[in-house]
């Protein structure tokens, strides 16, 4: 592998000779996430679908160095569990957020049967049963054998409609993750004097498992980095042989995940009068708090700011904001702009200084990684933020690291007296916008009200541009 990669290089670069190469495990890239977080020690659990000669591994890590504790299987992988059940239940690959989200909608008709899937066996392993999920033979080509489909029912069509059957084999798979997730992490708490823990692999990215780690586990602080699959495999990369091979000292913690690119304002100019919108540009002060005001009067804005964010969800600056006090808006959005299915949940984002106050988290959580349940006394206050099951993917957010986010929420605060807002990705069924024509045409093409880059402010969908806007978007 590493002289095809040699060769590829070259071959693109045009060069004859290239600087050392060194090959770091896939288990190695996502567990040197401990070395950007806010830990000096932790415990460390990579869980996936597949890395290299395993799917779960923990460490321990200290300093600039992590430690192997142990691996598991390469075929008994939480990861692959979960895409193929998400495949079985009609979502694509990818869309495992989905089936989280929907297994809140589900009951407990599989959820005895949904334990047979996985055994669990002492000093925290666990392996998949064979009389159901033969993903070691076939893959994900044809993961389950007929006494899974006997037990849980044939597959869902994509185009067919969503039942309660559906839903309620996304809830089995959603509680046995979980009792498997728990599992292996108490054990882990038994293995390490650390109370803190950092999680990384495709799993980790299941925030309802991971607030319960918080609140049944040992552990008292749980970190996520925002690119915890593997889009974060080739930083994790870098900073395991920067750290672990070449013995440097650690002296970043990711504290954003802004690190894409920036467009200027020629360029979003150019953008705008390109597609024949008027617009205005505004001061820090008064965009903020037109801003706060039109999310006050419940309207849809699309949120384009600065660099755009690493990792799969939107944190702020690729944003679709909104009120989190109406549920019409929430529907709204799911119908009329996302263009996806209604139980789909939207991420509260709310001031780190008042998180406590709405939500059950006593840590931050700038990455959107931790799904905990709304306190009680709130879920009539922000009920757009919370799920059917009680919880709500929050987002925490303070001045220091995305300061004019932090004003529109505060100042949106100031006029309702709820320092929460609504954050949903920037797209509409495509990949989130990262330039500033792809904002201005997922503008166009939903029903959004406002659209904002940078420091201008755009209410303007003229007839002629929405529709360029959406043949170009047909033809691409």
């Amino acid at each position: 592998m590493a002289l095809r990669i040699k060769w590829e290089l070259k071959k693109y670069f045009g060069v004859k000779t290239l600087p050392p190469l060194f090959e770091i495990r896939h288990h190695d890239c996502h567990a040197a996430s401990f070395f950007m977080s806010p830990f000096e020690e932790a415990a460390v659990l990579v869980m996936d679908g597949y890395g290299d000669d395993s799917a779960t591994s923990a460490y321990t890590g200290a300093g600039n160095r992590l430690d192997p504790l142990y691996q598991l299987g390469f075929f008994d992988s939480l990861g692959a569990l979960y895409t193929a059940m998400t495949m079985h239940l009609g979502f694509k690959p990818f869309e495992e957020g989905t089936v989280m989200a929907l297994a809140a909608c589900g009951g407990p008709t599989y959820a005895e049967k949904a334990r047979e899937l996985i055994h669990l066996h002492a000093d925290g392993r666990f392996s998949l049963n064979r009389d159901y999920v033969v993903v070691d033979t076939y893959g994900l080509c044809r993961p389950f054998t007929k006494q899974f489909y006997e037990t849980f029912g044939p597959a869902r069509l994509r185009h067919e409609p969503v039942t309660d059957q559906t839903r309620d084999v996304a809830f089995a798979l959603q509680a046995v993750i979980e009792d498997a997730v728990l599992h292996i992490v108490r054990d882990l708490a038994k293995r390490t004097p650390s109370r803190n823990l950092c999680l990384s692999g495709g799993v980790a990215l299941n925030c309802v498992a991971n607030a319960r780690i918080l609140r049944d586990t040992p552990f008292e602080q749980v970190w996520v980095p925002p690119c915890a699959s593997d889009t974060g495999a080739p930083i994790g990369g870098a900073l395991f042989h920067y750290h672990q091979n070449l013995g440097h000292k650690r002296h970043f913690e990711m504290t954003h995940a802004f690190y894409g690119m920036k467009y200027s304002d020629a360029e979003i100019t150019a953008a705008l009068d390109e597609a024949g919108l008027r617009y205005v540009r505004l001061s820090d002060a008064n965009l903020v708090a037109e801003v706060a005001r039109n999310l006050a009067d419940q309207k849809i804005v699309g949120w384009f700011q600065d660099r755009f964010e690493m990792g799969p969800r939107a944190l702020g600056n690729r944003s679709i904001l909104s009120d989190s006090r109406s549920l019409a808006i929430k529907d709204k959005i799911n119908a009329r702009v996302k263009h996806r299915e209604a139980f789909r949940p939207f991420a509260p984002a709310v001031l780190i200084e008042r998180a406590q106050e709405f939500f059950e988290i006593d840590q931050p959580d700038p990455f959107m990684t931790i799904a905990p349940r709304v306190r009680p006394d709130k879920v009539s206050v922000i009920p757009a933020a919370v799920h059917v099951d009680g919880t709500g993917r929050v987002q925490t957010v303070d001045r220091e690291n995305n300061p004019r986010y932090y004003a529109v929420i505060e100042a949106f605060g100031k006029l309702t007296g709820v320092p929460v807002i609504l954050n949903t990705s920037f797209n509409r069924q495509e990949p989130v916008v990262s330039r500033p024509q792809e904002a201005i045409s997922c503008y166009l093409r939903t029903a959004m009200d406002v659209l904002v880059l940078g420091n201008y402010y755009v209410t303007d969908r003229s007839v002629d541009a929405v529709r360029r806007a959406t043949e170009a978007f047909v033809q691409r």
